[in-house]
């Protein structure tokens, strides 16, 4: 498979990493995200302006400790791409593009977004890893997502 095709299946299934349904285990990013992110480079910057507090993680478990306690609280998480994965990709180095939508369903509130998100990825001896990751996100109207998403799975 071509270097192109590894990383596009590896962002389409990196973007379903992030599905919650209530009742799910609690969240755990390295148990998650194991095979996607490195985490042990250095030169490790992740990025995601969902974050309130908009923060830049300089390593795999420090972005991990962002999430955990937001996607713990989760009722819910539904994702659906809506643009790509775009790729380039070189010998060591790979970049993809892609566009997804979610419905984030919290205790108290839904929101739906659309995000763009770029991730670098360098290849290492256990295979492509992400080493960088900028996200941007759109908070759209309410309600719409309504019919886009596939229904949620019940516990």
């Amino acid at each position: 498979m071509r270097h192109e095709e590894v990383i596009a299946d590896l962002h389409h299934r990196w973007v379903f990493g992030w599905e919650r349904d209530k009742g799910d285990a609690p969240f755990d990013f390295r148990r998650t995200f194991g095979e996607f992110y490195d985490f042990n480079s250095p030169d490790v910057r992740l990025y995601d302006d969902f974050d309130p507090a908009q923060r830049v993680a300089t390593t795999a478990a420090g972005y991990g400790s962002i999430w955990e306690p937001a996607f713990d609280r989760m009722v819910s998480a539904h994702h659906a791409v809506d643009d790509g994965p775009h790729v380039v990709a070189g010998h060591e180095l790979a970049a993809s593009t892609l566009t997804f939508v979610a419905r984030i369903t919290m205790p108290d509130s839904t929101t739906d977004i659309r995000t763009t998100t770029s991730l670098v990825w360098h290849r290492t001896a256990d295979g492509w890893r992400i080493v960088r990751e900028h996200n941007s996100s759109k908070v759209l109207p309410a309600g719409d997502l309504d019919g886009v998403l596939p229904t949620p799975k019940t516990p």
